[in-house]
C-alpha cells in the first residue's frame, strides 16, 4: 500500500468559490505560529505507521524515516479564472484555467501524490512539465534511493550559492548547471524529494536574504523584494525550457520537536514560493515545494538561528529527465 492511502489529504478544490475559501484560509494561516498548529493536529496509528493530520498538511511517520505531504493546487490560484475537477478512475484531475486561456491540468492519486502536472495552451499544444510515475510503494523507505555523496569538482560558490553576495548572472548560472555527476536514469519527483544524495546532485541557491521569525513562515514584505534576484532568474530558465521544474526547500534550526519542524519548513517553502508567484509572476506549476525542517543545517548548532530559518531553491530538471 502506498505510504498514506486512504488518508485523508487535503482535497484539490472543485470549483473557484472552494479555492477562494481555501486560499482565506491560507492566508489566515499565513500570519500564525507553529504552536497554533498543534491543537488542530490529529493522531493515528496504522501498524507501524503514524499518520499525523493538521491544517493544510498530512505527516508520515514509518520505519525511521518520515515525510511530509500538502496539495499545491491552491497556490495557483492567484491567477485562477476557472477551476474544474473530476474523477478519472482512482484519480483526481483539477483543471486550473488562467485568464489567457491557458490551463494547467493536475493528476493526482488517491493518496495524494502528484502523478501528473502539463500546461494546455489555447491551441491544443500540451507541455508536461511533471511526470511522476506510478510505482508500487511498500512503506516510506521505498523512496528512498541510497548513493554515495557526490564527488563535487566545480568551485564551492557554483555548487552552493548565496544570494545575499550574487550577481544575477551568478544567480542564473548556478540555476542552470548540469548535474555534479552523471545520472544514471530519470527519477521519480517522490524519488526526489525524499533522497538527499540524490538532490545533492544539482547545485543550489541559498535564499539568505530572507530569513524567518521563530516558530514562523510569514515571509516579511520587506524580505519579499529580496526575492527578486531568484525570481527573474527562475522565470528566464522557464523561457528557456518551459518544462523547467524547481525544488524550493524549506528549512528550520534545531530548536523543537521534529514534527514542528517538519511542518514549519514545509510551509515556509510554500510560502516563498507563493510569493515568487503572486509578486514576481514565476509560474506556479514551475514550482514544487517541500520541507526538511531540522535535518540540513546551515550553521551547525542546537541552539536558535536566524541562518538556519531559510529556503533554497534547485533546478530538479535534470533529475526529473535523465538530463546530463
Amino acid at each position: 500500500m502506498a505510504p498514506g492511502a486512504g488518508v485523508g489529504f487535503v482535497a484539490p478544490p472543485r470549483s473557484n468559490q472552494e479555492l477562494l475559501q481555501q486560499r482565506q484560509q491560507a492566508e489566515q494561516w499565513r500570519s500564525r505560529k507553529v504552536e497554533d498548529l498543534r491543537a488542530e493536529r490529529h493522531e493515528v496509528h496504522e501498524g507501524g505507521r503514524t499518520i499525523i493530520q493538521e491544517p493544510g498538511r498530512t505527516i508520515i511517520q514509518e520505519g525511521g524515516h518520515v515525510l511530509i505531504r500538502h496539495n499545491e493546487v491552491e497556490r495557483f490560484g492567484w491567477h485562477a479564472r476557472d477551476v474544474h475537477v473530476e474523477q478519472r478512475g482512482s484519480d483526481t484531475v483539477t483543471v486550473i484555467e488562467r485568464p489567457d486561456g491557458i490551463r494547467i491540468v493536475n493528476y493526482t492519486g488517491p493518496d495524494g501524490r502528484l502523478l501528473r502536472r502539463l500546461r494546455r495552451y489555447p491551441d491544443g499544444r500540451e507541455v508536461i512539465i511533471i511526470d511522476n510515475p506510478v510505482r508500487e510503494y511498500r512503506d516510506v523507505r521505498d523512496f528512498y534511493i541510497d548513493l554515495p555523496p557526490p564527488v563535487i569538482r566545480i568551485p564551492r560558490e557554483r555548487y552552493i550559492l548565496d544570494v545575499e553576495q550574487a550577481s544575477p548572472a551568478d544567480v542564473y548560472a548556478v540555476l542552470t548547471e548540469p548535474p555534479v555527476e552523471p545520472l544514471e536514469r530519470a527519477y521519480s519527483l517522490d524519488e526526489i524529494r525524499y533522497s538527499r544524495p540524490l538532490l545533492e546532485r544539482m547545485p543550489s541557491v541559498d535564499i539568505d536574504t530572507i530569513t524567518f521569525e521563530f516558530g514562523s513562515w510569514v515571509v516579511a514584505p520587506d524580505q519579499a523584494a529580496r526575492l527578486a534576484i531568484v525570481a527573474d532568474a527562475i522565470n528566464r530558465a522557464v523561457t528557456d525550457n518551459p518544462r523547467t521544474v524547481f525544488l524550493i526547500e524549506g528549512h528550520t534550526d534545531a530548536v523543537g520537536s521534529d514534527v514542528d519542524n517538519l511542518s514549519l519548513s514545509d510551509r515556509r517553502a510554500e510560502a516563498v514560493a507563493t510569493v515568487l508567484s503572486e509578486q514576481f509572476q514565476v509560474p506556479p506549476e514551475n514550482l514544487t515545494t517541500q520541507g526538511y525542517g531540522k535535518q540540513y543545517l546551515k550553521i551547525p548548532t542546537p541552539a536558535p538561528e536566524r541562518r538556519n530559518r531559510r529556503v533554497t531553491v534547485r533546478n530538479i530538471t535534470p533529475l526529473l529527465v535523465g538530463q546530463q
